[in-house]
């Protein structure tokens, strides 16, 4: 509880809408000294790199237009809110990682193919560290603060920053063998392993957006919060009463920084509704202040009674 505590204060100003404002930034920023390391070297990895920080910029911008979308309050025709736009956003992103590599292995292959001198590496690789240095410490700081607000777009671009950071210490290591060894074929081998590397990355992302769209349950560890809550409870209760309650049915989902659970709460038949409904009440609160962003909704029951669905799902299985 501590360290959760500890992450929310840590980026309780650091929004998604913020962070992605700032992705957009850093991306103009590393656009420019990757092209200019470039245009002094002629490296194909460079250029590879450069190309995929087009890329960084296009996925933050629509990033940043889908967490907009997705903090609008619920309304009539989205009971639910709209935080499922961040998915759409992780997908779209991981399209464009997967267009851009294979624009890598085109022009790595071609650089193969056809090989021409590198030039002016010390500067070409100074300016292309400095961007990797920007980019891997803004991942950093989005991967923290996408745990508080769990946000999936957040995550797709700190984890699209990050494969960008492995790409450009992949590149700098493979111009620095090419520069030693003077294998000038390295640079384009190198270029060919990032294109590889970042449609394997892009893949994951595509993976990832269509699983949230297909309404997942919510990880092991919120799983593991919800179940202690309700054994939490059934126990006070018993303390409290004398008398039993029983927590069944439990269905969760995920919707980007959002959850849901519902579930059954079966009391005792002799007990009144104002008591049920306390139990019950309690029970909602302390599960939505134990796990951030879940919505509970608890449904009252007499003991022994399974409700009509149930009881037609039990014949049917």
């Amino acid at each position: 509880m501590a360290n959760v505590s500890t992450e929310r204060t840590f980026a309780h100003w650091l929004t998604p809408r913020s962070l992605l404002r700032i992705s957009v930034v850093v991306a103009l920023i590393t656009i420019v000294l990757k092209m200019l390391a470039w245009q002094l070297t002629g490296s194909v990895g460079l250029l590879s790199d450069a190309l995929e920080s087009f890329v960084n910029l296009a996925g933050a911008m629509f990033a940043l237009a889908m967490v907009t979308i997705a903090q609008r309050p619920a309304d009539a025709g989205h009971p639910y809110g709209h935080s499922k736009a961040e998915y759409f956003s992780a997908g779209f992103e991981g399209l464009l990682v997967m267009g851009a590599s294979l624009a890598i292995i085109w022009v790595s292959v071609d650089r193969w193919l056809h090989p021409q001198p590198l030039e002016r590496l010390d500067w070409g690789l100074g300016l292309s560290m400095l961007s990797t240095v920007l980019n891997g410490g803004l991942a950093w700081v989005m991967f923290r603060s996408a745990r508080v607000h769990r946000s999936m777009a957040l995550q797709g671009d700190a984890k699209h920053l990050m494969t960008d950071v492995y790409t450009s210490v992949g590149v700098v290591l493979g111009l620095g063998m090419a520069h030693v060894t003077g294998w000038i074929w390295l640079d384009a081998a190198v270029g060919l392993l990032v294109g590889l590397n970042i449609l394997w990355h892009g893949g994951q992302l595509v993976w990832r957006s269509s699983q949230g769209l297909m309404d997942v349950a919510v990880e092991p560890e919120q799983l593991q919060r919800i179940e202690a809550v309700l054994v939490q409870e059934a126990a006070a209760a018993q303390a409290a009463t004398g008398e039993q309650i029983v927590f069944d049915s439990l269905t969760t989902r995920q919707a980007g920084e959002r959850s849901f659970v519902d579930l059954h709460l079966h009391v005792p038949g002799t007990w009144s509704l104002a008591l049920a409904a306390h139990w019950r009440d309690r029970t909602e609160a302390e599960l939505m202040a134990r796990v951030p962003g879940l919505r509970a909704r608890i449904e009252l029951l007499q003991r022994g009674v399974d409700t009509v669905y149930e009881r037609q799902k039990s014949t049917t299985d």
